[in-house]
């Protein structure tokens, strides 16, 4: 059956199932698919069947219907097309029409049931989901050949290698556990993991691991011989008498230091080569004379030495790659705020370079009319950068507020009265518009004050271009009485509808020079401490409406009878 869901909006999480050849939708009560989003017409478009597909038809609407953020007046939709109507996204699902054959494998699978066939006899063994594990950690304990009992212990290393480089971020630690792991399985007297640091061709030991009864405190002789074999030849070496072999008898080490045994495998990943994993035997010198060390390596532990060395230079790759990524990330983030930051800090500084040049000329000149220039000048830029510090901090730093029984409206009318002289100057009515019977709200009034202010502070400039311009603010409680409101609406130059998600990004501004572009996140990161947040409604060229939404209820253990900011500072004068 076709569907819409809506993903984001009001109605968010609601499914509206077209039945029909024709499905209207909009704020009108009789439309069959009805919006509670203020920027839906009332009657705003219509999905139609028509082809054997749905259409989407904008039916004359203010805001217009967007297919996949293309604007539309008629659409074929296909499945996962996403539907924007004001600020109501909508996915459409199309099902399975009922003209074509089976398009969903379950339709090409016949399920039998117990009166189908009695299988029940024919179970020879049941296994429980933790039985499975159980084996592979023991496989001494499971029933049948030597060669069985080898293969799981085998794949019961290899299981828990997976699992350790699944889970285990820290590649130290990993290579500890993945050295307990192969002592397990082989009997190595010493070993040990080196891994390349990185842009050097140096190898260094990330993990060490003795036998029991094999003195610790000695060091382990690493074979340079053999290690450079395995590096050039990118191949894994089993050696059952390292002293004899050729290939490697000319490294004095092997004889003087007693390596009878060696296993040494490369530590290939995906693209390189990040180390070696080394394991020995010891032999005294008498075991040398009398050849009379048994062997303890075979083909098959060389085997499980290549396997558990890929997976744990994969594993190496991964958290490597890992941490260059978000070395990038932090340093890509760094320089586009210093950027930001240089930017708005150079134009603070030419205002104050500019009201100091003027303040020099009234003393010079001895003319007060310039000296009030001048200092008007600084005073102003001395305000933009305290702006600018607070709302760094504020937004950089994560903090729980600090609520208390706060009046709204008490808020909105020392904001207001901030602001009147700046409306006056900018030729713009600034008007409050209050719900007198609004009930205290749980919130941190300085912080709720800041968000306000950034709010009705853009509001004013972006009104500066009308005549008159209009900026009103009001309060009141939602209908469900959860969520009390402060409402900032003007008549300005509104905001695109492909622009309203970047307004809130830090340092995105549209005011140029004037604004810092971390007002509104600072805002918007307020409201969400609080349990709220900003909602956007606007039209371009008729203007916006900033909801500061916030919820009546407090959080868990808040006690209305307290107060806990006991003395909040003095809120800034403009």
């Amino acid at each position: 059956m076709p569907r819409l869901i809506v993903i984001k909006g009001v109605d968010e999480g609601k499914q509206f199932e077209l039945t029909g050849a024709v499905f209207a939708v909009g704020r009108d009560a009789a439309s069959g698919l009805r919006l509670h989003d203020t920027e839906v017409s009332r009657r705003h478009a219509e999905f139609r069947l028509m082809d054997g597909g749905y259409h989407v038809l904008d039916v004359g609407s203010a805001n217009g219907t967007f297919v996949n953020n293309q604007p539309v007046k008629d659409a074929l939709l296909r499945s996962g097309d996403h539907v924007q109507i004001g600020q109501t996204i909508l996915v459409f699902s199309a099902g399975k029409p009922a003209s074509q054959g089976p398009s969903d494998l379950a339709d090409r699978i016949s399920m039998i049931t117990r009166q189908d066939i009695d299988f029940s006899s024919a179970i020879v063994k049941t296994i429980a989901e933790t039985e499975g594990h159980r084996i592979l950690s023991r496989p001494e304990q499971a029933q049948g050949t030597a060669w069985l009992k080898t293969a799981l212990a085998n794949l019961g290393v290899m299981y828990e290698t997976i699992q350790a480089t699944s889970y285990i971020l820290d590649v130290d630690q990993l290579l500890e556990r993945i050295m307990e792991l192969i002592f397990r399985s082989i009997g190595a007297d010493r070993g040990c993991i080196m891994l390349r640091t990185p842009d050097t061709t140096n190898y260094e030991p990330k993990a060490i691991r003795f036998r029991e009864k094999v003195d610790h405190q000695e060091k382990i002789p690493v074979s340079r011989t053999i290690m450079d074999y395995v590096l050039k030849e990118k191949q894994g070496v089993l050696t059952a008498d390292a002293g004899s072999d050729q290939r490697f008898n000319t490294g004095q080490s092997i004889v003087r230091f007693g390596i009878h045994e060696v296993i040494c495998v490369p530590m290939k990943g995906r693209h390189e080569t990040v180390g070696v994993l080394y394991m020995d035997t010891h032999s005294t010198a008498r075991d040398l004379i009398q050849r009379s060390m048994p062997s303890r390596f075979s083909e098959d532990h060389l085997t499980l030495a290549m396997a558990i060395g890929h997976q744990a230079a994969l594993a190496v790759e991964e958290t490597r790659y890992h941490q260059a990524m978000l070395q990038a990330e932090r340093l890509a983030a760094i320089g586009q705020t210093i950027a930001a930051l240089s930017h708005h800090i150079k134009n603070i500084l030419q205002g104050l370079r500019s009201g100091r040049e003027i303040l020099k000329m009234g003393l010079t000149e001895k003319n007060d009319q310039l000296l009030q220039q001048g200092w008007k000048i600084v005073e102003k830029n001395q305000g933009r950068m305290e702006h600018l510090v607070m709302d760094m901090l504020s937004y950089s730093k994560e903090r729980e507020p600090a609520f208390e029984e706060t009046d709204l409206n008490q808020i909105v009318k020392e904001v207001v009265e901030l602001m009147k002289g700046r409306a006056k100057d900018g030729n713009a009515s600034l008007e409050m518009r209050l719900e007198v019977t609004l009930p205290p709200v749980p919130a941190e009034s300085e912080a709720i004050h800041r968000a306000l202010l950034n709010i009705v502070t853009n509001a004013i400039d972006a009104v500066e271009e009308r005549n008159p311009g209009q900026v009103i603010v009001s309060t009141n409680v939602e209908a469900d009485g959860a969520w009390a409101r402060i409402s900032v609406t003007d008549n300005g130059t509104g905001i695109p509808l492909n622009k309203v998600a970047e307004i809130f990004k830090p340092f995105v501004s549209t005011k140029g020079a004037k604004g810092t572009g971390l007002g509104l996140a600072v805002s918007r990161k307020v409201l969400r401490e609080h349990g709220g947040d900003i909602l956007v409604q606007s039209q371009p060229g008729k203007g916006t409406r900033m909801i500061l939404r916030l919820p009546m209820k407090g959080p868990p253990g808040y006690d209305p009878g307290t107060t806990l900011n006991d003395a909040p500072p003095s809120r800034p004068k403009l």
